[in-house]
């Protein structure tokens, strides 16, 4: 047994702690604390950081030395239950931490599982090899105990962890000096490291002996008293190997010195298995923690000892506890300060690094900023300059071999294109362009913003290769080759932006490979772009592929693409437009704007309000007058005036009227006023609220319940020349305030009437730098109060429209000419070769047909959800069963438009007739039958074609009964009553229009 000052124990020293809730506290807070419930030593050394020392440490280390010499019958020796219950007091391990029991075992005690940390601590001089346990051949064991003796050793492969005795390395002993505080940090941060895995270590892999030791002795306060009867027992009985268990028995003692645990029972059989199998040797194991564990199982109370070690600051308790404890404290303290002062080190570090990256963003956002404006400029300069080349050449590139690049972009704002759903099959809906190849001199590129299939491209290669067909008046005569002179094209960035709804004109730019494609077949041609509705990336498109746009700059087409813009357009024309106010933008101006109006014309009993920015109906809304409470006593003060003498009087005579107006207006649109299309704004405070925010018009709508709508395009040459290129009457929806078709030509007003109105906007429009496509919506009535017909201009859209497009397709299937001077639609004559008596010759001669007149119904966009569930290749069968499709002799029938591949939602519908009449009804039932082969009674689908029936029922209805009146009038001359408005039950001369 070795003694408190042998030299073994003086080169023991632990210095690795066990903290596991060891908040960091400055020392002035340590000094302000209550004393801590400690022993005398570490009271001391708590009293030696606050500053009230009173010992001396070497009387201190004295006292601790002495300690260790007392007797084990004046020690407070704790066993069995009192170990229990001081292992679950208050501050121990948590729940998880604790050891499993061994249930198996019931009379030995399960294998105790070290802390890798604290017991790391624990220094334990390296081993010789071991060697086998041999006992005296004199000790006079019976029969019994060399049986146990053999079951012990069969067992003991069992028991033995890591590596053999066989396979351990033969090692020097080296013997380490007494660790100073810089080892000792050192020590500590291995306990630092140990704490990571401070789980509890697989004590069941360890099997223990189902036998009760027969040489067990007791270690008290961590020494072993040489006298005691079962200690000079269990060495005698293995003195011949006592020098490696004597190895042991010191690591032992230490670990238990360290950790003051009172009382530790030491299987001595095996102590001795393990010292044969070198399971003790801490070198041949894979680190402290192991070689510890192994420790701990030669111990029969290993669970008392394992709690107990556990315990919060039992470290602290044993040998060497006072210099752990200080050793800990100081670095905690330490890493605290140290850490502290590094980050206030640091922060003014930081904050430099923040505001410099913080000035380096912004110089280069402004040199991003500057570098776009200069690119923009640029841009816009090279613009101009082409335009104007393209307005000194364009007869001469107009006659001539030319190829037009067709990008159909929508340049809406964000808002807007996120808004509307399915915005790029929106944007193909004008695939009609492609028609413009019936022009033999003129090649087409078209920019599809949609991945169109296999089955879309090969129908429109047979459609436009019918122009020979279509000629001859011959369905088997061969494809003409025109079908070469056009391309589609797709962007590569429709794949990396398919969800951003981004215009055309944005993928185009961002697509270098489509770019470089379209120089490729431009090269060395006359070529120009046309978009649809202008956008700031067409300039940067065309300054890429270096060719003119035929088009109107963006700045211009945002200040006169709204609907305020066009209200300035048509004053500056001077034709006649709804009364109303523009440029609305806040609730002041729209009350009394609306009161005033409401005032100056009495005979208009609904307002409508439109959004600037919005397009296609979906920004108006509506209030009728008939709500307002002082609406009776403002007719009786109108009627009392009479209408001429109300607008020529005084505004003091309309001033009582317009204040009653004023009051009640707030409550008015706030209760009766509604959005047309509910899709778009829900409600009025919705409409309302983007209304202001946009800013808006306020119109009057017509005082008539006979109203026709029209749109014309007219294409304003850089030249200054103003052509009508389209004019047609329009189909509306439910609401009546969208459009979803129309026929053309128009039949509502008089055709050098609706010239002289679209010349003069040409040529305002010419004046303000409006260059390319646009068109104008206008509306025709009969006047109540004087039966005459008055004409309104209410919007004009600056861009390619889709009745345009449709248009193109229609003269390509009829091989005809609208002219919009005469609103007639001619189809050219069937060209029938005659072959000559020489059959080789080639000679052909022309027979004519006489000129026929057409009437065609156009739809850009039906809509119908079950459209998807079919192929295009089923839904033309479905179409021939049905006798749906186009006789290229009689040069009638229907023609569809295609859109896309993937969604199959829409299409475009096309109809020709020799007259109205039989245009509308095939029409109508076409949408008939489509609607019932697509669809089930329990599976209807969201879809127009209801709507665009009814429509096209009342504007039959109106036809016929205009037909019947015109031939019951024989005063009124044939001329005449050719121009009356099918959509109009009334009659009335084009002459009386104004």
């Amino acid at each position: 047994m070795l003694s408190a000052t042998s030299p073994l124990s003086l080169q023991r020293s632990s210095h690795c702690l066990v903290f596991f809730k060891c908040p960091l506290v400055p020392l002035k807070q340590l000094r302000a604390s209550k004393p801590l419930q400690t022993p005398g030593w570490c009271s001391w050394f708590v009293r030696e950081l606050s500053g009230v020392t009173t010992d001396r440490p070497e009387n201190i280390r004295g006292r601790i030395r002495n300690s260790r010499m007392r007797k084990v019958g004046t020690q407070r020796v704790v066993t069995g239950p009192a170990l229990g219950n001081f292992a679950t007091t208050h501050g121990g391990l948590p729940k998880q931490l604790h050891p499993k029991s061994l249930p198996e075992c019931e009379h030995t005690n399960a294998a105790l599982q070290p802390s890798a940390a604290d017991l790391s601590s624990v220094q334990t001089p390296p081993q010789p090899k071991a060697v086998h346990v041999l006992q005296r051949e004199d000790s006079g064991q019976n029969e019994s105990e060399n049986a146990c003796k053999r079951e012990m050793d069969v067992t003991r492969d069992g028991m033995a962890l890591g590596r053999s005795a066989s396979e351990s390395p033969t090692f020097r002993t080296m013997r380490a000096p007494p660790p100073s505080a810089a080892s000792g940090s050192s020590d500590n941060r291995l306990l630092t490291h140990g704490l990571a895995r401070l789980t509890p270590l697989n004590l069941q892999s360890i099997p223990v002996p189902a036998a009760v030791s027969k040489y067990p002795f007791t270690v008290v306060e961590g020494q072993i008293d040489p006298d005691a009867p079962d200690y000079s027992r269990f060495k005698k009985q293995y003195c011949l190997c006592w020098g490696a268990i004597e190895e042991a028995l010191d690591q032992l003692q230490q670990m238990l010195l360290d950790f003051a645990v009172p009382l530790a029972r030491v299987c001595g059989e095996r102590l001795a298995a393990c010292m044969q199998s070198s399971e003790l040797n801490w070198i041949g194991c894979r680190g402290w923690g192991t070689h510890l564990e192994k420790l701990l199982s030669v111990l029969e109370n290993r669970d008392e000892v394992w709690d107990l070690m556990c315990q919060p600051g039992q470290r602290y308790k044993g040998n060497g506890g006072h210099q752990a404890a200080a050793v800990r404290i100081q670095t905690c303290w330490r890493c605290y300060s140290a850490r502290t002062a590094y980050l206030l080190q640091l922060r003014p570090k930081w904050a430099a690094q923040i505001i410099t990256m913080s000035l380096l963003k912004r110089a280069k956002l402004g040199h991003l900023k500057k570098s776009l404006q200069a690119s923009r400029l640029r841009q816009l300069e090279n613009y101009r300059i082409r335009a104007e080349s393209l307005a000194a050449n364009w007869k001469h590139i107009t006659s001539a071999k030319r190829t037009i690049i067709h990008v159909p972009s929508l340049g809406y704002s964000q808002h807007q294109r996120l808004s509307l759903r399915g915005f790029d099959v929106l944007q193909n809906t004008q695939m009609g362009r492609l028609c413009d190849i019936r022009d033999e001199n003129v090649e087409v590129i078209y920019v599809s913003p949609v991945c169109l299939g296999e089955d879309v491209l090969q129908y429109y290669t047979h459609l436009l290769g019918l122009q020979t067909a279509i000629e001859l008046g011959d369905a088997s005569a061969p494809e003409s080759l025109c079908a070469k002179r056009f391309t589609i094209l797709m962007p590569e960035a429709m794949e990396y932006f398919s969800t951003r709804n981004m215009c055309l004109a944005s993928l185009l730019k961002y697509s270098p490979r489509t770019l470089k494609r379209i120089k490729n077949l431009i090269q060395g041609k006359q070529a120009y772009m046309i978009g649809g509705v202008t956008h700031i990336d067409e300039l940067a498109v065309a300054d890429e592929l270096e060719v003119p746009l035929l088009g109107t700059e963006p700045a211009v087409a945002q200040l006169y693409g709204t609907k305020s813009g066009g209200r300035r357009i048509f004053s500056c024309a001077g034709v006649d437009m709804p009364p109303g106010k523009w440029d609305i933008y806040t609730l002041e101006q729209l009350y009394e704007g609306l009161a005033q109006l409401m005032t100056e014309h009495m005979e208009v009993h609904r307002w409508l309000f439109k959004i600037d920015s919005e397009v296609g109906g979906r920004g108006t809304a509506y209030c009728d007058v008939c709500n307002l409470k002082c609406r009776k006593w403002a007719q009786q003060e109108f009627s009392r005036h009479g209408p001429k003498q109300w607008k020529m009087s005084l505004p003091q005579v309309r001033e009582p009227v317009m204040i009653k107006f004023l009051e009640e207006v707030p409550h008015l649109l706030a209760s009766h006023a509604r959005p047309a299309n509910t899709s778009c704004y829900t409600t009025w405070t919705c409409f309302l609220e983007h209304f202001l925010r946009e800013g808006g018009v306020i119109e009057a709508f017509p005082p008539s319940d006979s109203v026709t709508c029209l749109t014309v395009d007219l294409l304003v040459e850089p030249g200054g020349d103003v052509h009508m290129l389209s004019c047609g009457d329009q189909l509306r929806g439910l609401s009546g305030l969208e459009v979803v078709g129309c026929t053309v030509p128009q039949s509502s007003i008089c055709p050098d009437v609706l010239h002289s109105i679209c010349n003069r906007i040409g040529q305002a429009c010419q004046r303000r730098s409006i260059m390319g496509h646009l068109s104008v919506d206008l509306v025709t009535f009969l006047d109540p109060s004087n039966l005459e017909q008055q004409v309104w201009a209410i919007d004009l859209d600056l861009g390619y429209s889709n009745q345009l497009a449709m248009t193109q397709l229609m003269l390509m299937m009829t091989r005809g000419t609208l002219d919009c001077h005469t609103s007639k639609l001619e189809a050219s004559p069937i060209v029938r070769d005659v072959k000559s008596s020489v059959r080789h010759a080639g000679v052909k001669s022309k027979v004519q047909t006489s000129v026929t007149s057409r009437f065609a119904v156009m739809c850009t966009r039906l809509l119908h959800t079950n459209l998807s569930l079919v192929y295009y290749s089923t839904f033309f069968l479905m179409c021939k069963a049905q006798g749906i499709g186009y006789d290229v002799k009689a040069r009638q029938g229907t023609v569809f438009a295609l859109h896309d591949s993937r969604d199959r939602r829409s299409l475009g519908m096309l109809t020709i007739s020799e007259n109205l009449q039989g245009a509308l009804l095939t029409f109508a039932h076409n949408l008939s039958v489509i609607h019932q082969e697509i669809s089930a009674p329990n599976m209807q689908g969201t879809n127009n074609f209801k709507d665009l029936i009814k429509d096209i029922e009342e504007v039959l209805g109106m036809t016929i009964q205009n037909q019947t009146t015109s031939h019951e009038e024989k005063e009124i001359p044939a001329v005449g009553s050719e121009q009356l408005s099918p959509h109009k039950p009334h009659r009335s001369t084009p002459n009386k229009s104004t």
